[in-house]
């Protein structure tokens, strides 16, 4: 397969293209700093991953940004520390300060030069407007949690985008779903029949952080450590002729 093969790369945003560990670390400090015990980075991951997984099954119409106050919350009950509502309302806006991995940026640009770009991704529109702005591309579609009333993994985020690509002249086989979370994405991709592409920003790292186990590590048909990989990797294709 070559990457060359498709006309589209649909995106997972959050942990393939922005930062969102070290944002939820950042968010998180106040907090976490009240727990008597010293917790590791991935065991406050792990943490709101459970949460916020759990809370996104419950009410998977309810958007992201009111999504993470309850997440905040129940951390707090969870290590027994004191919190406020303005401290839960005030992380549920903290997605606008989580940073962009520093080769998303240039990367999505060389991409748009080859492929339409599109965002599939659990995030409310409002929240999403602060994340494109540091990803510096205009995507040709995104499909957001908000207008699908539901998370990833649920089939309907993946039904939702097939049945919208249309509008941009595609079809299914034309997209190579390009993400990190083998949970969120890689799972429920591979299900839909999807061409995939595995951005591993944690393979020096050992678990699954900010994301829940999947349930079986499923198959992909592309690896890359980083984004600014993927772009490498593309480039040499256009030198071999590939």
């Amino acid at each position: 397969m070559r990457l060359g093969d498709y006309k589209a790369l649909s995106f997972d945003c959050y942990g393939t293209l922005i930062d969102w560990e070290s944002g939820m670390i950042e968010g998180l400090r106040e907090l976490t700093a009240r727990v008597g015990t010293d917790m590791s980075r991935d065991e406050i991951l792990q943490a709101h991953a459970r949460h916020e997984s759990r809370q996104q099954a419950q009410t998977p119409g309810k958007p992201y940004r009111d999504l993470l106050p309850i997440v905040y919350k129940r951390l707090a009950e969870q290590w027994g520390v004191p919190f406020s509502q303005a401290e839960c309302e005030e992380y549920g806006r903290s997605v606008r300060n989580w940073p962009a991995f520093v080769d998303s940026p240039g990367a999505l640009q060389y991409l748009k030069k080859y492929y339409k770009l599109i965002i599939l991704s659990n995030v409310d529109n409002k929240t999403f407007q602060y994340s494109n702005e540091k990803l510096q591309v205009e995507f040709d579609a995104i499909y957001s949690a908000e207008d699908v009333g539901a998370y990833k993994p649920s089939d309907r985020n993946f039904e939702y985008m097939n049945g919208h690509i249309g509008d941009l002249g595609l079809e299914p086989g034309d997209i190579l779903h390009t993400a990190e979370s083998l949970f969120h994405d890689h799972v429920p991709a591979r299900k839909f029949g999807m061409a995939n592409c595995w951005i591993y920003r944690r393979h020096a790292q050992a678990g699954f952080g900010a994301t829940m186990t999947p349930s079986h590590e499923p198959t992909y048909d592309f690896r890359f450590n980083s984004m600014a990989d993927l772009v490498k990797a593309h480039q040499e294709e256009l030198r071999n002729g590939d």
